[in-house]
């Protein structure tokens, strides 16, 4: 069976292979760059697929600048939609695995949001994610989109490393804490996406992954210098003292119910993962 990785030399792309690699996986994974895979060149796409002829294609390939897509809406647009529905279309009945966001919601609720409550983005990244399920949904006979939010882990660039880097020359930090939300480890998702790979899939649709429990960006950031056992004070600050391009969601809780239902799994709380991230990263 091969399994075919897009978007491969990303954070959860490059997740995935470790742990495909360490534990000795029965299949044959590849993970492609986008380079190698570019999503948005339908012609040279095609190509690729004909020689790699997947049997499983797992979809990490994305535009996930959020703040830059405000002006740059065309490449998102390019990458999060038309790349998707180039996917779908090769996929045809074949189980497609893909990664979204969080975003796809305005943040106005304040109970854990389920898959079927109503989407609302707030910007552009946001709308292209959206956008882009719909695209893969439509066309795609046997997709499963997994959204998840705050992700973060040992590899690329994300929120944890950012703060560890910062934590080399900065004693004090100022830190966003009326964004409430759940990290998400890396390693948390790449099993759940081994998990549905193993089972040949689950029933088409959407679902929402993430680490138990609920904090906020201040929380995340106060707990990797607790846990890194590093001295950095962390002050919190609301969204209005810390303006970007791209308006967050305030509140981005996501009910994992149903995937862990799908999976029979429990997921770890987010400090713990948190924990395990510390552990494989060097800092």
């Amino acid at each position: 069976m091969k399994i075919l990785v897009t978007g491969g030399k990303g954070q959860l792309g490059q997740e995935l292979e470790g742990l495909v690699r360490d534990s000795g996986h029965d299949g044959d994974w590849i993970f492609a760059s986008s380079q190698e895979a570019d999503i948005t060149d339908r012609e040279k796409l095609e190509t690729f697929f004909e020689q790699v002829n997947p049997d499983i294609i797992v979809n990490c390939a994305a535009y996930t600048a959020v703040d830059k897509a405000e002006e740059d809406e065309e490449m998102a647009k390019a990458i999060n939609v038309d790349g998707v529905r180039n996917l779908a279309e090769l996929a045809k009945d074949k189980l497609i695995i893909h990664v979204s966001t969080d975003f796809v919601f305005d943040g106005t609720s304040h109970i854990a949001y389920k898959e079927d409550v109503a989407t609302s983005p707030l910007g552009v990244y946001g709308q292209t994610k959206l956008d882009g399920e719909k695209a893969l949904l439509e066309t795609a006979k046997n997709a499963v989109v997994l959204r998840t939010s705050w992700l973060y882990g040992s590899y690329a660039n994300n929120f944890m490393k950012t703060m560890l880097r910062l934590a080399e020359t900065r004693s004090e930090l100022n830190v966003v804490a009326d964004q409430i939300g759940t990290p998400t480890y890396t390693g948390d998702l790449a099993k759940a996406i081994i998990q549905i790979v193993d089972r040949g899939g689950i029933p088409a649709g959407v679902y929402h992954f993430s680490n138990e429990g609920v904090t906020s960006w201040y929380g995340f950031a106060h707990s990797i210098f607790d846990l890194a056992g590093l001295k950095v004070k962390v002050k919190p600050i609301p969204s209005a003292q810390y303006p970007t391009p791209a308006q967050r969601p305030h509140f981005s809780v996501l009910d994992k119910t149903k995937i862990k239902l799908a999976l029979g799994i429990e997921i770890p709380h987010w400090r713990d993962s948190l924990k395990e991230a510390l552990r494989c990263t060097r800092y």
